[in-house]
């Protein structure tokens, strides 16, 4: 049963079509502002061009890699495309990445890898966006 939870949106911004923020940082000081010492948090994107993931935030060449091997695997132009507004890629790169990841908190920390950090990602920026925080108590 679920004793407590606590809801905050963090405003990111993206200066990039393609970019990937990362909101470790915001995300802990949420669980942090929130009390809540066990339990769980969700990280969870409302838009249908962006996603949450979780991965390296030691070397940056990471994010870089990943990005270009996402546009190689989804170009941004292909003939087939219908969608009117032309960001069919954006779509198709959030759903891949997913919408949303959930970590466990433990001691008021989340328990991440060792160089593991939770990223905001773009695909049809640059533009002004809201990622939800809940963090809940177990």
């Amino acid at each position: 049963m679920i004793n407590h939870m606590h809801k905050t949106n963090l405003a990111i911004k993206t200066d990039k079509r393609d970019q990937m923020v990362e909101i470790t940082h915001q995300v802990q000081r949420v669980i942090d502002a929130s009390g809540i010492r066990d339990g769980y948090v969700i990280v969870y994107c409302p838009h249908t061009t962006a996603g949450i993931t979780i991965n390296e935030n030691a070397d940056p060449d990471v994010v870089h890699d990943m990005l270009l091997q996402l546009d190689e695997m989804v170009p941004w132009r292909q003939p087939f495309y219908q969608h009117a507004e032309g960001n069919s890629t954006s779509h198709v790169k959030a759903t891949m990445t997913g919408l949303s990841q959930t970590v466990i908190v433990e001691n008021g920390r989340m328990i991440l890898g060792t160089w593991q950090g939770i990223y905001f990602c773009e695909y049809d920026g640059p533009r002004n966006r809201t990622a939800i925080v809940s963090v809940f108590a177990a």
